[in-house]
């Protein structure tokens, strides 16, 4: 009864007409950057940060959120269309995708990533407003120590569970948790490394950082594409998949939803993962493996709906222990804590109307979206045409206007532009930037945690392993580590890293 008291709380707020607007605005954004090539949710939510300075904190929260979810749609377009993934989610629907798209199923392929993409967000939100609350009971128990050790495991397992080289993933933290320590000590008030720069005293900010390694360094990596790309465009009347393409996909949007929303739980790049998980589970379980490639439906059917369902299951740590799974997560915690808001077990209680109009929103942001997407391919298509010559320099002047709004500081301008430069070499040079944007924001509640915890301790460290919940967490970043280096094969296998 309570959970329903406090879902009827939320739809009164997600339901009020600013409310949906900002939600259409976030869907509407999200789904066209999705669709851009190589620009995917994280660009988008650290684009439209600074823009949610100004607003109330729900709306806020739910406008960014429906940037998530958009993009993680949005992606599939240009997959099934033109075999171009919109973001690193969507590489898996553009093997049969596409496949289906020159079999001149362009349309039922989108309409079953649409449909999945909806089941999946609608199912995976009721499993969030179900397991968050629970989560963030037993999380009012942690003390310091038990943050401490959490954060770090946290970083550990991004690291871990992160696509590419473990070595670089944990060498990016590190820069990210170095630059979070700039500005003010905490604890003694002291400046560090602000060079007598007064905007330097609260630290280096995370939008110019994350408009930096993600907008700023896209737009220089993209500067090489000049020509409007070629694009196959649906009809509306052909958009209706068949009772057969209805039947085969309907298992494969359950068991990706499944997926999806248990793998987005763990710290890393959960939407990613799940893509995968989802399209090796179903050729393995098909009568029939050899049609994938070859435009089978379920090869979209699947790993649509566990994306979009990673997307909720990894607000469940956010929201419930205040703890980032990934980078868009992070960058979400980010937006929150700019409002002055801190997502936590406290969160639920204290600012129940942020946390259940968040939960409601993503109910409306569902068929938001289905009702975006369907009838509207088309014309997103089109966008698609403009010239990159064009587009990006329109991208840039809207990233460098944002920055600069945030705090009105020409600093934050010439950070976001440092980091831009800093990030187009990182990329080239094959580093994952987004485990540094998490190391710049958990650098601050790290320390503390630390701090606090000798402080309470005396300076004595054994505290951490003396409290039962640090020190089971501890024994796991032990084990996480010694398994690693012992076991170098396990990340091939699942498809992590390359041979």
């Amino acid at each position: 009864m309570d959970i329903l008291s406090n879902l009827a709380l939320g739809f009164s707020i997600a339901l009020t007409p600013q409310v949906l607007a900002y939600a259409f605005i976030g869907c509407l954004f999200g789904t066209l950057v999705g669709m851009l090539p190589g620009v995917g949710p994280l660009t988008g939510i650290s684009l439209l940060l600074p823009v949610t300075y100004g607003l109330n904190p729900t709306i806020a929260i739910v406008m960014l959120a429906g940037v998530y979810y958009g993009a993680m749609y949005g992606g599939s377009t240009t997959s099934i269309l033109m075999r171009i993934p919109g973001e690193a989610a969507s590489v898996m629907t553009c093997i049969d995708g596409y496949a289906m798209t020159q079999k001149g199923r362009a349309g039922p392929a989108l309409a079953i990533a649409a449909i999945g993409s909806f089941v999946a967000g609608t199912v995976s939100v009721v499993g969030l407003m179900l397991l968050a609350p629970p989560i963030a009971a037993v999380a009012l128990k942690f003390g310091p120590p038990e943050y401490a050790a959490l954060l770090t495991l946290g970083l550990l397992v991004l690291a871990y569970l992160s696509s590419g080289s473990t070595l670089k993933m944990l060498l990016m933290a590190l820069v990210g948790l170095l630059v979070g320590l700039v500005g003010i000590d905490q604890m003694s008030g002291f400046a560090r490394f602000t060079w007598n720069v007064a905007e330097l005293a609260d630290g280096v900010g995370v939008v110019p950082v994350a408009v930096g390694l993600f907008g700023i360094s896209e737009i220089m990596l993209s500067a090489r594409s000049s020509g409007a790309l070629k694009v196959q465009k649906p009809r509306l009347a052909d958009l209706v998949p068949s009772r057969e393409e209805m039947r085969a996909s309907a298992a494969p949007i359950l068991r990706g939803t499944l997926i999806g929303f248990l793998i987005g739980v763990v710290p890393g790049s959960a939407h990613i993962i799940s893509s995968f998980v989802s399209y090796a589970l179903e050729k393995k379980i098909s009568r029939h493996p050899e049609r994938f490639g070859h435009g089978a439906v379920e090869g979209v059917a699947g790993p649509e709906s566990a994306n979009n369902s990673a997307t909720s299951g990894a607000f469940i740590p956010l929201l419930a222990l205040g703890i980032p799974s990934g980078a868009v997560p992070a960058v979400m915690l980010a937006a929150l804590m700019i409002h002055g808001i801190s997502p936590g077990p406290q969160l639920i209680q204290s600012r129940p109307d942020i946390f259940w109009g968040f939960i409601a929103s993503m109910y409306v942001g569902n068929v938001v979206l289905l009702i975006l997407n369907l009838p509207m391919v088309g014309l997103f298509v089109n966008l698609l045409r403009i010239p990159y010559a064009y587009l990006y320099p329109f991208i840039l002047a809207l990233c460098l206007l944002g920055v600069y709004s945030t705090n009105q500081s020409t600093v934050d301008v010439w950070i976001a532009i440092g980091f831009g430069v800093l990030g187009y070499f990182l990329r080239k040079l094959d580093f994952d930037t987004a485990p540094l944007v998490l190391g710049v924001i958990l650098a601050p509640m790290l320390e503390l945690a630390i701090r606090q915890s000798l402080a309470m301790s005396g300076g004595d460290w054994s505290i951490f392993a003396k409290r039962p919940i640090a020190g089971t967490m501890l024994a796991l970043v032990a084990a996480l580590v010694i398994y690693n280096l012992f076991s170098r094969g396990w990340r091939t296998r699942v498809g992590l890293e390359e041979k």
